[in-house]
Parts: C-alpha cells; structure tokens; sequence
C-alpha cells in the first residue's frame, strides 16, 4: 500500500511511517510541502508557547530545529520534561515530523560571526551525536551550515558516507548549504553544483538542498531548475531554502520566491529561521503556504487537531 500524500496526512500517519514511506509521502505531494526552520534557545515569539509550535500553526507541514544540542536539548517554551523527550514532546505537540541541523565542522574552523550562531559540541555533525538524535525520534538530518561555521562541501559529504554506512535507514539524510555557510570560495553559484550533487547522493543524501531563486546573488530559477532536474535523475528529492533572513520580507517577496521554487520542480519548500531572532514571520509562513499550494490545503493544515 502506498503511503498517503503528505498534504492529506494527519499526526497520527506521520507517527507511523516508516523513512521510505515519509519521503514517497513528500514525493506524492507534487512540491507542495512546506518546512519551516525554528530556534529553540531563544524566546519565542509568544513567549510560552514554543516557536516550534507557533510555525505548526501557520501550515508547516515538517519543523527543522536549528541550533539543536543534541547534548544539551533546549526549547524555549516547551513544558518541563525529561530533556531526552525533547524531540517526541515538541512531535506530540505539533503532530509534525521533526528534523534537526547537524554541522561537519571540526573546532577551531569557525570564521568570526555572531554570537547567536556559536559552535557547541552537541551541534556538531558527529557519528555520536546523530546516533543520539535518533534515539530522541528525529526524522531528518540535515548536514548544513550555519553562518560563518566554515562548513565545505567536502565534509559534507565525508559526513554523508559515514552516516550512510552506520545509521543505515534510521533516518532521513539531507544535505546542502542555503548561503556560503563561511565558505567564500564555495559562494554564489558555487553553492551547490551539479558534481555536488552527484557527490551527495553517491554518498546517501536522500534529499539535496540548494537555496531558493532570489536568495542568494546570482542563484536563478533557471539555474536551480536544473540542478532540481539532475537530482531527480539521480532518484533524489530536494529542498529549496529561503536562508537569507528573507523569511522576514514583506509578503509579496515571499509569494514571488514561493513561485519561483515552485517552476524549479522542488519537492520541499524550507523557510528560514530570522524573520526575526528564531522564526519565519508567521504572516509569511501563510502567504508561502497560500502561494504554493492555496487556502483549501493551507487551512487544512493550520486546523487539523493532533489528536487525529
């Protein structure tokens, strides 16, 4: 029996599928799957409700927590709990397949950047600590960089090879950088390429993420589109990524870049975690939503109870 589309899902599918089912799930979407990226160390939005939560009700389909310590799991707004829960609590609350950002940066690599996006052990994208975050029920893997971080498309895919070979199926593996992630010769159209891609999924990604058309200078539809294409080819999905704090735009930049992604073939659509400190603007989470997909299928997220 083949799994339902991930538009017509409910918690109580996403709690049973298995890895393949959830990515034929997204593959039966048409690139209507809306991921929205949140930061849990920071205070959210609402103040004691968890931003997490807070983009589930605007129409995510599927959170990525940023800035995750696998170590040290930490949501802001989140009821007391045994921090080995985190993860299954923030699932239970929303009723949404869960991701988290690991980074293949070794110490002392980092370029100066904001405090906000310091390295700290429980984030970095070792064997340990992606073995750790599928113990805690996490879905996804995405094997990125944060600002500055240094992160290559090397030690991605170094890292990719290795979880391939010990994690096996436990988890869904992403990987692709949305900036230059510190990486300066790795910027603009170097970002992502056609030979990375090649790289990533001969050493196990699932899913490629490239960023989003209009995000990054000199990255167009037409250029995303074929690299889109070529990871099909490849028996890949993808993700494009909206990582650029234009997440925090106004609403018609939004619909312009949701439309943009949608003609590149995406499977996913990611929306960034800065629209202000630790989300999307929630505006913005609907407007992408409506443009990608329409109210019917927007609304039908943003209501559905997770007791269903």
């Amino acid at each position: 029996m083949m799994a339902k589309r991930l538009l017509d899902c409910c918690a109580s599918d996403f709690a049973g599928f298995s890895k393949e089912e959830l990515l034929e799930s997204v593959r039966r979407s048409e690139g209507r799957v809306l991921l929205c990226e949140t930061i849990g160390t920071v205070r959210p939005m609402l103040g004691d409700v968890t931003n997490a939560e807070f983009a589930a009700a605007m129409g995510a389909d599927f959170l990525l927590l940023n800035m995750f310590d696998v170590n040290e799991p930490k949501i802001e707004g989140l009821p007391a709990g045994n921090p080995e829960d985190t993860v299954r609590l923030i699932k239970q609350l929303t009723g949404r397949p869960v991701g988290i950002n690991l980074e293949p940066t070794d110490a002392g690599e980092e370029a100066q950047t904001d405090p906000l996006w310091q390295m700290s052990a429980g984030r970095r994208a070792t064997l340990m600590n992606a073995r750790r975050a599928c113990d805690m029920g996490v879905d996804l893997i995405l094997l990125t960089g944060n600002p500055g971080m240094g992160v290559s498309n090397e030690a991605i895919e170094a890292t990719l090879k290795l979880y391939r070979e010990e994690l096996g199926d436990r988890v869904i593996l992403a990987a692709g950088k949305m900036h230059a992630a510190g990486v300066l010769a790795e910027a603009a159209e170097q970002i992502m390429t056609k030979e990375d891609v090649r790289r990533f999924r001969e050493a196990g990604a699932d899913v490629l993420l490239f960023p989003a058309p209009g995000t990054v200078p000199g990255i167009t539809m037409e250029y995303v589109r074929e690299l889109v294409g070529f990871a099909h080819g490849m028996g890949a999905l993808t993700i494009t990524a909206v990582g650029t704090s234009q997440e925090g735009a106004d609403t018609d930049t939004i619909r312009r870049i949701a439309l943009m992604c949608k003609m590149t073939g995406t499977d996913i659509h990611h929306l960034g975690d800065t629209g202000y400190t630790g989300m999307a603007l929630p505006e913005n989470i609907q407007a992408y939503s409506v443009a990608i997909r329409g109210i019917r299928h927007t609304y039908h997220r943003m209501a559905a109870s997770v007791r269903r």
